[in-house]
């Protein structure tokens, strides 16, 4: 009998204890609709899904993993929208990809490094003139991300609350069909005017950047605009997940401070073992398909879960304890194959200025409540805290 998805955690970093059976990483899943299809929790068989281009991420074929509101459940059985190469296959998210892979270049990401250091090290600077106790997610964790991709995008950072609260409406999974419907259609139109302005006034950022290519509609550049916006939620909660994390492993936390660690290696520990895509990565089967020694039919569904694959002691050594000078590569939490997230490596430089410097700034850094009265998004569809209470 086929299963829903576990969502319960016992503890606010591990996955829900169901999805650590190793004796069974391809399961049957019950999706939300009366859908039966296919769990994945090992490592392997995500990575053959996730590489294997018989499994579609084509958004009007996606099902909802559990009962949410976000962009993929009100477009439900519509084609994505133009721009939206996240819910298309190639060869039509392969134009889209082309014209950005040269705007995330590993070397264009380090240029901004300076800069990324530049916005942590003001935001410390405010942490410290107020003092204790401060919210970590408000005051750092949310602002630095959502910071970077303004002026890389060339929105202006004083619209920055409107399209947070936007994507946080799209990320609940408690949203109303309405309250996520008006929060898509205030993020669509603001953006949309926003590439208008650009096309009469261009600036040095990535948005103005496309528009002089001329390859691109207004539509198609708001959808990718729309993408690149709400892409400041993973970081965020990344930073304030990982910092959380880190405060309740002290050794973990000195190891970092210290530089007993390498700040690389450490991020992608963290990564692995937090995983914020908690749920939502989803495959179709375009044809009939051998997985794992069963044969997943044409139609069916694949949910994959990401934080029970980067959970895989088949993969992983000790892969329940976090251990930053550990060696995490191979962690899907950025995905795999052609889908595999654009923006990775921002992210990374993002985390690997902002952690390291928070722990040097304030060596005494620690939480202002227990842990168990931390607020963690239990609620939304990218994993993390809502706030993080810190003294020093």
């Amino acid at each position: 009998m086929a299963a829903v998805l576990p969502t319960r955690r016992d503890n606010p970093f591990d996955p829900p204890p169901e999805l650590a059976d190793e004796e069974r990483p391809l399961r049957r899943l019950a999706f939300p609709d009366g859908h039966t299809g296919w769990l994945v929790t090992g490592h392997a068989l995500a990575r053959a899904v996730l590489a294997d281009v018989r499994f579609s991420n084509r958004l009007e074929l996606r099902r909802q993993v559990v009962r949410r509101t976000e962009t993929d459940a009100i477009r439900a059985g519509r084609p994505a929208p133009p721009g939206m190469f996240i819910g298309m296959d190639p060869p039509h998210d392969t134009r889209y990809r082309r014209l950005l892979t040269g705007q995330f270049t590993v070397r264009r990401m380090n240029r901004l490094r300076p800069r990324v250091e530049q916005i942590v090290g003001e935001h410390l600077d405010a942490m410290e003139q107020a003092g204790p106790p401060v919210d970590l997610v408000s005051a750092f964790a949310l602002p630095i991300p959502s910071l970077v991709i303004c002026e890389l995008l060339g929105v202006p950072y004083a619209d920055r609350e409107r399209f947070q609260h936007d994507s946080a409406v799209l990320l609940s999974l408690g949203a109303t069909v309405e309250a996520a419907n008006a929060a898509l259609a205030s993020l669509t139109g603001y953006l949309a005017a926003l590439v208008e302005r650009k096309r009469e006034e261009p600036a040095d950022d990535l948005l103005s950047g496309l528009i002089e290519g001329g390859e691109l509609t207004g539509d198609e550049l708001t959808g990718i605009a729309l993408l690149l916006v709400a892409g400041h939620e993973t970081t965020a909660n990344m930073l304030g997940l990982g910092t959380f994390a880190l405060l309740t492993h002290p050794d973990q936390a000195d190891a970092l401070r210290s530089g007993r660690v390498d700040e690389d290696a450490a991020v992608e520990e963290l990564l692995r073992w937090l995983s914020v895509i908690q749920f939502g990565t989803t495959r179709t089967a375009a044809e009939d398909v051998e997985l794992g020694g069963e044969l997943i039919r044409a139609g069916e569904s694949v949910a994959i879960s990401l934080p029970a694959a980067n959970r895989d002691p088949e993969r992983f050594a000790a892969p329940g304890t976090l251990d930053l000078g550990t060696d995490a590569h191979g962690h899907l939490a950025f995905g795999h194959g052609v889908h595999q997230c654009l923006g990775q490596q921002l992210a990374r430089i993002e985390m690997r200025v902002a952690y390291g410097a928070l722990f040097r700034r304030f060596p005494t850094l620690r939480l202002a409540v227990r842990p168990e009265e931390v607020p963690v998004r239990d609620d939304m569809s990218i994993y993390g805290v809502h706030s993080l209470p810190v003294e020093w």
